[in-house]
């Protein structure tokens, strides 16, 4: 009997999980599935496309630079949160009377869909105060320390489990860290706990309890694992081989002292001295930038969220989206900011009512012609 011939097509069997780690071992035998993809996040360029492609159904006023930051400042986004991100823009516009979508129009869409509608509640008016500070001091160290992050937005709008937040994200794609980095991260974190000893005179909040969480597991990593601290050694290797504490320099346990014991108290001596180094040098930031830190407080009191731009804005004294950072290098201005934060301080040692009101804005518009000179003036929100 000759051999039956081989069919003239070929069948070709794709199949696609969200859960690799479920598949039957048996499925994934040679000869049953033979290659494995994964698909990933789209790219840079992948989500400019993506973004021109859905912008190009509505009508808009994006130039490709600003398509362009959009994409870098949405890392991960899929297709699907691209095509929500527009639409929730589109709304936007609509609900504003417009039927252009605008930049800000995007950036307050990408920050509804990241943060979530804000909670329906108000800051008394010294906790606002202390929360646009800690914020503050948070935004104003990783604007001078961190390179490998870039800040995306500041807010001090109460969400579900936070007071307030700043949040960066990465320029480009990185797959690798260094320490000079990590260490900047350390610095974002403990400028909360540095600003508010700094600002209310030692005392200091619950509120940075996870910001010295995320410092002191960065740290944890750094001297245990990723030869970036005080000794090489490796912590979960000692501790496995038993060999002793590593940067101990005691030579070994003591009697009634068991090695694991040891290899805890030695690599906790060092993460807290480390972290004791990095808090002295976020305070030395602060108090060089304390106008910096009053002048973003003071945006933050007034606007409750900003944009990363807006930040930048206020920092270099430029005009920003929604901010008119130029009014912050005014010297007179910043005496005001100086003296409703030692109000601020009063009422907040005193669990007193606030006996300044929150300095207004005031700008000078060009002028127009044939009028007289026009000018405008951002009241406080409260």
């Amino acid at each position: 009997m000759r051999p039956k011939p081989p069919p003239k097509y070929r069948i070709l069997v794709m199949m696609a999980t969200n859960m690799p780690e479920a598949l039957d071992e048996a499925l994934l035998r040679p000869g049953r599935i033979d290659r494995i993809y994964r698909v990933g996040y789209p790219t840079k360029a992948g989500r400019v496309r993506t973004y021109q492609g859905y912008f190009e159904k509505v009508a808009h006023e994006l130039t490709d630079e600003q398509i362009d930051k959009l994409a870098t400042i949405t890392p991960y986004a899929t297709g699907a949160k691209i095509k929500d991100l527009v639409n929730e823009a589109l709304i936007i516009a609509i609900r504003d009377g417009r039927e252009i979508i605008t930049w800000a129009d995007v950036i307050r869409a990408k920050q509804l869909k990241e943060l979530g509608p804000p909670e329906d509640v108000e800051y008394i008016e010294r906790e606002r105060h202390a929360v646009a500070v800690h914020e503050a001091c948070h935004a104003v160290v990783a604007f001078r320390t961190r390179r490998h992050m870039e800040i995306d937005l500041a807010t001090i709008e109460k969400g579900s489990d936070y007071l307030g937040m700043v949040a960066s994200i990465p320029p480009e794609d990185q797959f690798t860290r260094w320490r000079s980095e990590f260490e900047a991260d350390i610095l974002v974190s403990l400028a909360s706990l540095a600003g508010e000893r700094m600002f209310f005179d030692g005392d200091s909040s619950s509120g940075v309890s996870g910001d010295l969480e995320s410092a002191t597991a960065v740290a944890s990593f750094m001297e245990g694992y990723w030869g970036m601290g005080a000794t090489v050694s490796s912590y979960s290797t000692a501790k496995r081989l038993e060999v002793g504490s590593p940067g101990g320099g005691r030579g070994g346990p003591q009697k009634g002292e068991s090695t694991e014991a040891e290899l805890r108290k030695a690599l906790a001596d060092r993460i807290e001295d480390q972290l004791a180094d990095l808090l002295d040098r976020a305070e030395s930031i602060l108090r060089d930038n304390r106008a910096a830190v009053l002048a973003l407080a003071h945006a933050l009191e007034t606007h409750k969220t900003l944009s990363g731009e807006d930040v930048e804005a206020v920092m270099e004294g430029r005009v920003g989206i929604t901010v008119d950072g130029t009014v912050y290098a005014d010297a007179a201005f910043a005496a005001q900011l100086e003296e409703y934060h030692q109000a601020a301080v009063g009422a907040h040692r005193g669990h007193t009512a606030v006996k300044l009101a929150l300095p207004a804005v005031h700008r000078h518009d060009p002028e127009p012609a044939g009028s007289d000179t026009a000018a405008a003036t951002v009241h406080d929100p409260r």
